[in-house]
């Protein structure tokens, strides 16, 4: 007779079964499918949402959870008790109603976003996104009144488990203070460098020709994963099946190939998660700070170092036909124009300077949406006046660079926003002390082979998926908690040097 510990594991193996699926439909949905099968995908998904919730909400769950305390188990297996009891208090919140409700309200505003930001159209948007709010404040308030956390932080848990929003705001300060004031002295220092011109045409077909090399120097399985096309780069799918997108414009090949690097760095962490634990909850991420760290490390750790470029720019030239002779493609242009800083409109757009002051911005109107503090109508001119005070841009009118570029909030993820740059600040610590470990770590990166960065996180954390809580993963793997002390200290590096 199976104990109730095998029971459990058994029980979320089906579940994981189902989210396998659930992850391959919804990269579906936003990389293949055809316009009109919207409807009918959101009705499905919605439906298969409400199994699974019922699934991990099941009452013989809490009965398995009792009879696990006089087992004796190993690191791993108590470790993943834990999370199944939390994934269970966090179900267990809400009513299978509300999952529901909330689901469809999310598939009919992601899918009318992304003609709705095309066509610059708030008018259109706003009636869903208040309805996809109206969702998201209902299950704040249940998730407060359960764990007696804030209706913010309620939220957050479900994506950065352990994190507050007063941590956060500890750790923002400090980056609101420092950043635009040093980003403006970049700006300053890089105008006074020629920068020259790569030329405004790159043909597509060759942009994925060089994200596919790229890809494939990172280290990328394509026998368990694949690239393609969205609205929006991410990186879906499961384990053995990693999904990554990426979004062309034939006006530069710059953000092509970042977004494929960024999400390769996700793709890895999901790829080099430990065997023997899929479909249970301890072997998935940690949180989406730490996955964030992931893609940050390959995208702007590795991925814009001047090595790096060294590295790249013959492959590029190769690609796109280019003489070795040009000096618009030689090593040291290309680094300028990977490191450029400006105040732009675009978060995913945006360099590793400006970034966090995207970031914090969404975070601050989320954080005031989902406490009642502000109201969907409110978001245009707040977030202009941020923009204003925070990168000195308007965006009164454009509503597509504005408050409709992204996709999280249509798709009523809130709460995610924050961990971009505290996966940031994870990203720089975590290299801090790989290049601890390896001096001669950039050099490697000048021959191509970041095995050695690879294998430093495989074994501190793509391995150790949900064994330690986040601070604790931090600490183990560089030897103190998360600070923001490495990530400013990187930015003064590498943009600033004294």
């Amino acid at each position: 007779m199976k104990n109730a510990y095998e029971q459990l594991t058994e029980h979320f193996q089906k579940i994981g079964d189902l989210q396998h699926v659930y992850a391959i439909t919804s990269w579906d949905e936003a990389a293949m499918m055809p316009s009109g099968g919207g409807e009918a995908r959101g009705k499905a998904l919605a439906t298969l949402g409400v199994m699974i919730h019922e699934l991990t909400v099941a009452s013989e769950i809490g009965d398995w959870l009792d009879n696990c305390s006089n087992l004796d188990l190993d690191e791993w297996q108590a470790a993943n008790l834990r999370e199944i009891r939390r994934e269970y208090d966090s179900a267990t919140c809400l009513p299978s109603t509300l999952v529901r409700a909330s689901s469809l309200a999310a598939s009919n505003c992601e899918q009318a976003w992304r003609s709705g930001r095309e066509n610059n159209d708030w008018d259109a948007m706003r009636p869903l996104l208040e309805e996809v709010v109206a969702r998201a404040r209902e299950s704040a308030e249940v998730r407060s009144e359960k764990t007696g956390l804030s209706k913010y932080d309620s939220l957050l848990e479900t994506f950065e488990p352990g994190m507050r929003s007063d941590r956060i705001d500890e750790l923002f300060a400090g980056l609101k203070n420092f950043l635009p004031d040093f980003a403006e002295a970049v700006i300053a220092e890089q105008n006074k460098r020629e920068t020259l011109s790569l030329g405004n045409h790159f043909p597509i077909d060759k942009q994925r020709e060089l994200g596919l090399k790229v890809m494939k120097v990172l280290g990328f399985d394509f026998d368990h994963g694949r690239l393609d096309v969205s609205h929006h780069p991410f990186c879906g799918g499961v384990k053995e099946d990693v999904r990554i997108t990426t979004r062309y414009t034939t006006k530069n090949f710059f953000e092509s190939l970042m977004a494929v690097i960024h999400e390769t760095g996700h793709a890895m962490y999901e790829q080099g998660r430990p065997e023997g634990w899929d479909g249970q909850p301890v072997g998935v991420a940690r949180s989406m700070g730490v996955h964030e760290s992931q893609s940050l490390m390959m995208e702007m750790q590795a991925g814009r170092s001047e090595e790096f470029i060294g590295f790249l720019a013959p492959l590029i030239r190769e690609v796109f036909g280019v003489g070795n002779d040009d000096p618009a493609w030689s090593a040291q242009n290309l680094h300028q124009q990977y490191v450029r800083v400006e105040n732009g409109l675009i978060r995913v757009d945006a360099d590793e300077v400006t970034y966090p002051l995207h970031v914090i911005l969404r975070y601050e109107i989320e954080k005031a949406l989902i406490e009642g503090e502000i109201e969907v109508a409110h978001v245009p001119d707040i977030w202009d006046e941020k923009m204003m005070s925070y990168l000195k841009r308007d965006t009164r009118g454009d509503y597509k660079d504005g408050c409709l570029q992204d996709v999280h909030w249509h798709a009523g993820l809130f709460g995610y926003f924050p961990t971009y740059t505290l996966g940031a600040m994870m990203a720089a610590q975590q290299f801090a002390a790989a290049k601890s470990e390896m001096p001669d770590l950039l050099e490697q990166f000048g021959r191509g082979d970041v095995s050695g960065l690879l294998g430093w996180v495989r074994r501190n954390i793509h391995e150790r998926a949900s064994l330690y809580t986040v601070s604790d993963l931090m600490t183990q793997a560089t030897g103190e908690d998360l600070n923001d002390e490495f990530f400013v200290n990187h930015l003064k590096a590498r943009y600033l040097p004294s």
